[in-house]
């Protein structure tokens, strides 16, 4: 991967974190603030607030172990398994994002929401599966990669000693 590409890469992650955090600290309180005073119900609000905050937690979780795994692809060791459980931590917060936008539409259904927002957001909730699927569909690429480098290491090894 080229310097420039990792350094773009690196910058929209660093923006992203930033953007996630300030998103937490400073809307969230906001989002809590407008819903009580439109009225909503506690228990609505703070499952609504849980919901935006666990969904940007998964993001961020997403954020860092991108960026660890940019830092192994820069310095070549991408294809071992230590970057497993960087792929899975991600799938596994992705596919808990999907769950929470999920949640999100059934936490709407039954509300003053029109059922066609409803079901954007089981839209969204499917695609994010789908990115979590993706996901996993490159973790096992990535798996037949690291098998293939350990094979071409074997030979490697049989290759000198013959030589």
């Amino acid at each position: 991967m080229g310097k420039l590409t990792t350094l773009a890469l690196r910058a929209v992650l660093a923006l992203a974190l930033a953007g996630s955090l300030f998103v937490q600290v400073r809307m969230v309180p906001l989002l809590s603030t407008d819903l009580e005073e439109a009225g909503t119900d506690t228990g609505i609000r703070i499952l609504a607030i849980l919901i935006v905050v666990l969904g940007i937690a998964a993001v961020q979780v997403t954020l860092v172990c991108v960026w660890r795994l940019l830092t192994m692809a820069r310095r070549n060791t991408v294809f071992s398994h230590s970057a497993f459980r960087y792929v899975d931590i991600i799938f596994w917060a992705v596919a808990s994002a999907s769950v929470l936008v999920f949640a999100l539409a059934v936490m709407l259904a039954p509300g003053d929401a029109a059922p066609g927002i409803v079901l954007l957001i089981c839209g969204a909730s499917l695609l994010i599966a789908g990115v979590a699927l993706i996901v996993l569909v490159l973790r096992t690429l990535l798996a037949q990669a690291v098998e293939l480098d350990a094979e071409a290491k074997h030979l490697r090894t049989e290759l000198d000693e013959v030589i």
